[in-house]
């Protein structure tokens, strides 16, 4: 039951849900630091996975016509980060993208199957 109640709730706002996190990730990304994090590859790719299917699930549930393009947009914009992090202290890598980019693509399929399994409708 708690599932139903979550999906409908993120079907609702779906579009409140899809800014907070852009913008959450914008200012957890881009958030200068006192001093260079170690690097130490790999660490933070899960949170990367996770935050970038979290950003684009909701839009994916809500509004699947949309996902490319959207989805497009999101992996620019993650690439755009990447590039700016070297001038706020950060590592800015490759790896980081494909890691954004492997999570918009699994947040995508978790929304297709959800839509599909699921009674709620969207």
């Amino acid at each position: 039951m708690w599932i139903r109640k979550l999906l409908t709730c993120i079907g609702s706002y779906w579009a409140p849900c899809t800014l907070f996190l852009l913008a959450a990730i914008t200012v957890v990304s881009l958030s200068p630091l006192p001093r260079l994090p170690e690097t130490a590859l790999g660490d933070d790719k899960t949170l990367h996975f996770i935050a970038y299917a979290a950003l684009v699930f909701p839009v994916s549930l809500r509004r699947p016509k949309y996902w490319g393009w959207l989805g497009l947009f999101f992996m620019a914009y993650s690439g755009i980060i990447e590039v700016l992090q070297p001038y706020v202290n950060r590592h800015g890598e490759w790896a980081d993208l494909a890691a954004n980019t492997t999570g918009l693509v699994c947040g995508l399929l978790a929304a297709s199957a959800l839509r599909r399994l699921s009674s709620v409708r969207f």
